[in-house]
């Protein structure tokens, strides 16, 4: 199902086809590609080139890890996200390497390198849903996450499955049309609230 954004102005097309759907088809997602949507987040900017970011990878294939994975979602996203061919957890280091003072836009980059992911899948075929419902203190007792690193949300990947597979409420949603503010509301020039003359 493609559910292509219809902007007011041109766009990329992997930005335009990118949507986060729930209906995923439950078959591994290759190696190779999972490979290719971290090295795409690898490439990811960031603040100094700090690159905050850890991956915590759970592959359909290991059941027993997929299992623990999708335990630490809450239970509305485990309802669909059980589908998902891989998940993931973002984690953000908080402070900076170089002289361990806090990095106030670690979840910033965290959300840069997401966004590479997520266009290198739109660019393979793959759907992502990223979720912020997640358990922070279940993942940091599950994984071990050591003081200083905190969890900031979860993504599913893989294939576009059938919306039978989703309960009744997430059907709907899944077929609702796409919007978005207008420009107008959230882009100013020269004072808060007041919209770009151009």
């Amino acid at each position: 199902m493609d559910k292509p954004a219809e902007t007011h102005y041109p766009v990329h097309d992997l930005i335009a086809r990118r949507w986060s759907p729930r209906a995923l088809d439950p078959r591994p997602v290759p190696a190779a590609q999972i490979r290719s949507l971290l090295e795409a987040a690898r490439w990811a900017a960031s603040s100094f080139n700090e690159q905050p970011w850890s991956f915590l990878v759970a592959r359909r294939e290991d059941t027993a890890e997929f299992e623990k994975m999708l335990a630490c979602l809450v239970a509305a996203n485990q309802a669909w996200a059980k589908n998902a061919g891989v998940l993931m957890l973002t984690v953000a280091k908080r402070t900076f390497t170089r002289n361990d003072r806090p990095n106030r836009v670690a979840e910033h980059d965290i959300g840069l390198a997401a966004a590479n992911v997520t266009f290198q899948a739109t660019a393979l075929g793959l759907r992502v849903h990223q979720m912020a419902g997640i358990d922070r203190d279940k993942i940091r007792e599950t994984y071990g996450i050591p003081e200083g690193y905190d969890p900031v949300t979860a993504i599913a990947i893989g294939f576009s499955g059938s919306l039978e597979q989703l309960p009744e409420a997430y059907r709907v949603e899944e077929q609702a049309p796409r919007e978005r503010r207008a420009q107008s509301e959230f882009v100013f020039e020269g004072a808060w609230g007041r919209s770009a003359g151009w």
